[in-house]
């Protein structure tokens, strides 16, 4: 393989701009099809993004001889049943997070690919965006000390009835399409930083509820991880706070000081030691998902190790599980 000739299984709102058109920016890759069951909706995107094939079936894209590789971005529920099919034909898999719906789907996809020796990896796409590489590097340095513990609160107002109304959002707090609600929807992101942060946990706890009822999922997720260095972490999720109480801020505390930032702005890192901050800036990404497309492609041919692989992704399903069991 010299080039991945990639085929997109799903080409909703995610592969708009925050991934679809990396996947002509990275070198050594081109996107050649898209699919998607609207066949109006699927062609509309190919005539936009300027891909040379659509599809209304995603057995016809994954039989594609010109699709060498494939990347699932649909709801999770069908992650499992497209990435099997594409493993069965020989296809490398590139699958949105979270991985699939459930725990077990993650760990027989993510076994389906080391019995058919098929790369697979999970786009927990944020461990490569320089904004975090930054904060890991910082960590590596010890600039704050050895890091004792973070704390990580993100809360967002509720969805409104009209969105509960939308199909494309409603899907998200439909715990048989989602895996469960927003929380599943955006906690894989943090949950799979503080892995790339710390490493392996020792313990998983928390607790979840439904507090607004205005849907069947949780909306109010607390836990708890004890990673096997020592360092913990404490995260809370709330998705039904008034608007003025909305927050997106990780903290994390070391013996010299501390480094906090924002999972989904990003706007920049404080870091403080001594009583003294430093503010390090970013420039927004065009497209946020190009970093990891591009360590992908290397992977897939056989350039760079793989930049997440199934396991880790099914380790943070088996965390989001234990959260909220």
């Amino acid at each position: 393989m010299e080039k991945i000739n990639w085929g997109i299984i799903g080409c909703g709102d995610v592969t708009e701009v925050k991934s679809g058109p990396a996947f002509n920016k990275v070198p050594e890759s081109s996107l050649v099809a898209v699919m998607r069951r609207d066949a109006a909706k699927a062609k509309d995107y190919a005539s936009r993004h300027q891909v040379p094939k659509w599809y209304d079936d995603a057995k016809a894209l994954i039989n594609d001889p010109e699709v060498n590789a494939i990347y699932i971005a649909t709801p999770p529920s069908s992650h499992f049943e497209y990435a099997v099919a594409a493993m069965g034909a020989g296809k490398p898999v590139y699958v949105e997070k979270p991985m699939t719906a459930t725990v077990a789907d993650a760990i027989a996809m993510a076994d389906a690919a080391n019995v058919n020796n098929i790369k697979l990896v999970v786009a927990h796409y944020r461990r490569q965006i320089p904004y975090f590489k930054k904060i890991k590097q910082l960590l590596a340095e010890e600039i704050i000390g050895a890091p004792l513990f973070a704390r990580l609160e993100f809360y967002t107002q509720p969805l409104t009835a009209a969105e509960l109304n939308i199909p494309k959002i409603a899907w998200r707090v439909n715990p048989a399409t989602a895996g469960g609600g927003l929380f599943h929807d955006l906690a894989p992101h943090q949950l799979d930083l503080m892995h790339y942060f710390f490493g392996p946990a020792k313990e998983v706890k928390g607790i979840a509820v439904n507090q607004s009822g205005l849907y069947n999922a949780d909306d109010f997720v607390a836990g708890n991880i004890l990673f096997d260095s020592g360092v913990a972490f404490s995260g809370v999720w709330s998705f039904s706070v008034p608007v003025a109480e909305e927050k997106d801020q990780c903290e994390i505390i070391g013996t010299k000081g501390k480094i906090s930032f924002s999972v989904f702005t990003m706007k920049s890192i404080s870091v403080t030691v001594n009583g003294m901050t430093n503010i390090i800036s970013f420039d927004a990404l065009e497209h946020v998902q190009q970093p990891m497309i591009e360590q992908t492609v290397k992977y897939f041919l056989g350039k760079a190790p793989n930049p997440c692989n199934g396991e880790e992704g099914a380790l943070i399903m088996q965390w989001m599980e234990l959260f909220t069991k």
